[in-house]
């Protein structure tokens, strides 16, 4: 119990103490925004740059075959292969749907609801925004936790780690398939992925289920988070509309 508590003080933080001192709803809320909009800009510049990599690993492959290639390119190659749960190393397609940014709008309300306004145990206590669980021995445990589970808030070293966590998730864990396929739909048309768009597919996110869809909706639109939504186009290719696998 006390290794716990110590290793669960050692990794707390949450939000900046004065945040917490705010009085007025309207400005925490404010400041909320400013707090994370930057970390979760960082998480998916990030992760843009994994995917500019990708692009250019496979017009260099394509143009010039596997003699060009570096070992240090392969091996970097591997790794996000590895991260992102691609099974066949050589998929382009796979790389570039499970490579890119998470709608800034759709942060911001998951954020802002999973942690209460960052204001929940699980953020003071573990840097954990989004409500993550983890089935390892660190953790802190829900308190109330339905009895027969087991699993724990997992715990992060700052709140930019349980962002770039979080972006990871939805890229890679199959409960968000969806997103993902009608994120890479509207790359292809060089159409803006919008939060609202991407809210439809959290169905997994929440035991809520279409409750949950519905609710963080209506709070992105209250919260106008949505002016917060960007485009990064990318250059012409012809890239095919991805298949539902």
């Amino acid at each position: 119990m006390i290794v716990m508590l110590l290793s669960t003080f050692i990794y707390a933080g949450g939000l900046p103490s004065w945040y917490y001192k705010i009085k007025s709803v309207s400005l925490q809320k404010k400041k909320f925004v400013e707090i994370m909009l930057p970390l979760i800009k960082k998480a998916n510049e990030n992760t843009l740059k994994e995917r500019k990599f990708v692009i250019n690993f496979f017009d260099k492959l394509e143009k010039h075959g596997f003699a060009s290639m570096k070992k240090s390119e392969l091996i970097k190659l591997a790794k996000l292969s590895k991260k992102y749960k691609i099974k066949n190393l050589f998929d382009k397609y796979e790389y570039l749907l499970k490579i890119d940014k998470v709608p800034e709008s759709l942060a911001l309300t998951q954020a802002a609801i999973e942690s209460a306004w960052g204001k929940s145990r699980f953020a003071k206590y573990a840097n954990n925004i989004f409500g993550q669980w983890t089935y390892k021995t660190k953790g802190l445990v829900p308190e109330n936790r339905t009895e027969g589970q087991t699993h724990k808030i997992k715990i992060f070293r700052s709140l930019q780690s349980s962002v770039n966590a979080y972006v990871a998730n939805l890229n890679r864990n199959r409960a968000y398939k969806d997103f993902r396929i009608q994120r890479y739909q509207a790359r292809v048309l060089n159409e803006m992925y919008k939060g609202t768009d991407a809210a439809k597919t959290m169905v997994e996110y929440s035991q809520l289920k279409d409750k949950y869809v519905h609710m963080i909706s209506k709070f992105m639109i209250n919260n106008k988070f949505l002016k917060y939504d960007t485009i990064v186009k990318e250059r012409e290719e012809n890239r095919p509309i991805y298949a539902l696998r």
